[in-house]
């Protein structure tokens, strides 16, 4: 085996002792690993519900990226503002009681008055506030990281926030100028804005507290690593998203193509199963969530062959598009991940701490998908085969880039190693063989990028685990 013959001459070394700082490295993955089980208890809560995990319908997954945009939720706000502001015109026949509260309801328009001219200001500055933080994260992370910043729901909310609240304040200055609110109304609509004011004090907190984070490095991982382990976990838990495993094509099945050329970003498996159950076929799904199609290459197999109708509808239950998404493609946040590993570890930023931050944020998700997958359940679409998650493709989407671009850091390396090594021992059967694979690899690299004899001695120490025989 590769990964032996790399590490065999180490076999027989004593370790070397550690440094204080690989001491306190090694004490704090130790602490990791040992709460991983308590952490993934919520991802295992996550994957037990259906509808919200991998099995969600085209359209409701079209929704749920519809409401993600940036505007959606501004739009829902302003337009609750407006009807509140007009609403208390309207409502006041509805009140019985003759309240006397002359002064609060003169001073309602010089509340408004402020509150239009202060949150137009705000408004602005939040703008340029949420601008800055997705161009440095574009230039300092990845550019791939930016699409979580931008559904962030404190940013949404205090986005909508204001200018909802500039919106009110306008129809209700507008509303008074005319002489559309009566007593009654100028109390009703003094109430309203003291709601409103209440409601913007606590989008402020809220706000300075996301400033401090929003768009940092640290807070970017915490990000991808999320979104990253919830689809991780569902896959693990439904392997292959439900579909049975992959069979053999059977003779004269036929192709289905998707005119489109781009990233399969989501798969309607509920759907899938259905027209298969209508029209008495197999369909054999040969993409997954991420797989680059194109005209010319097929995306399913159905057997016995299907009408062109059949054919067309099973096309649809694919949605293909230019950029890949998390919900279903937790290979595309391993990605991500090593992007940031790779920008880190580059000669101009030179940040391996930053480096070392992914590899155990990567070493999590693995782990994640490592325990969903003890807890697999059978497949539950009987009309449908497809290929299942390779744990080689984690390992090459995440482990290469790291260990290329840090192959002369010792610190980086070690860490790499230690991954590994947690990733063989904690799930032999899935993870060993293409731990040890990578693990010699890393070493070799090492090697060859020149770095200094004794840190190369300690590190040949550190990954002489891929050279032992394996545990029985």
């Amino acid at each position: 085996m590769q990964s032996g013959s790399a590490c065999a001459t180490n076999t027989g070394s004593a370790p070397s002792p550690l440094s204080p700082r690989e001491w306190q490295q090694q004490q704090e993955d130790e602490g990791a690993i040992s709460a991983h089980s308590a952490r993934c208890d919520g991802v295992r809560k996550a994957i037990m519900m259906p509808l919200d995990g991998p099995f969600i319908g085209r359209t409701s997954w079209l929704l749920r990226q519809f409401r993600k945009q940036i505007w959606v939720r501004a739009a829902m706000f302003s337009l609750a503002a407006v009807a509140t502001a007009v609403l208390a015109a309207i409502a006041e026949p509805l009140i019985p009681y003759d309240f006397n509260l002359t002064l609060a309801a003169g001073s309602v328009g010089n509340i408004l008055d402020i509150l239009a001219s202060s949150m137009l200001a705000v408004t602005t500055f939040s703008l340029s506030v949420m601008v800055s933080a997705y161009s440095a994260a574009a230039a300092n992370v990845t550019p791939r990281s930016t699409k979580l910043l931008l559904s962030d729901s404190v940013a949404q909310n205090t986005l909508a926030t204001f200018i909802g609240s500039f919106l009110f304040s306008i129809v209700g200055i507008i509303g008074l100028a005319a002489g559309f609110y009566s007593d009654k109304g100028r109390i009703i609509l003094f109430g309203a804005t003291l709601a409103v004011l209440l409601i913007i004090a606590g989008t402020l907190l809220r706000w300075i507290e996301q400033l401090g984070k929003f768009g940092r490095v640290g807070d970017t991982i915490k990000r991808v690593e999320e979104a990253t382990t919830a689809p991780a976990g569902q896959w693990g838990n439904r392997p292959r998203l439900g579909a049975r495993p992959w069979t053999m094509i059977p003779y004269g099945a036929s192709e289905v193509m998707c005119p489109d050329v781009g990233y399969v970003r989501h798969i309607d498996m509920a759907a899938l199963a259905e027209i298969a159950a209508d029209a008495s076929v197999t369909i054999h799904i040969d993409v997954i969530a991420g797989s680059f199609v194109h005209a010319a290459r097929p995306v399913a197999y159905v057997s016995p062959p299907a009408h062109d109708d059949c054919a067309a509808r099973i096309a649809k239950c694919i949605t293909i598009g230019a950029d890949r998404e998390y919900d279903q493609d937790p290979r595309f946040g391993l990605i991500v991940l090593s992007e940031i590993a790779s920008r880190a570890l580059s000669p101009a930023v030179n940040d391996p701490g930053t480096a070392i931050e992914v590899i155990g944020a990567g070493l999590r998700v693995m782990l994640a998908y490592g325990d969903a997958r003890s807890e697999a359940q059978e497949p539950c679409f009987e009309g449908l085969h497809a290929h299942d998650l390779a744990a080689r493709d984690l390992f090459d989407d995440f482990f290469n880039p790291i260990a290329r671009d840090g192959a002369a850091l010792v610190e980086v390396q070690m860490r790499l190693q230690f991954a590994l090594e947690a990733l063989a021992r904690n799930d032999p059967a899935l993870y060993e063989d293409c731990a040890r694979s990578h693990a010699a690899l890393a070493l070799e690299r090492a090697g060859k990028a020149g770095m200094f004899v004794h840190d190369l001695d300690r590190l040949k120490t550190r990954a002489a685990w891929a050279a032992a025989p394996p545990e029985e």
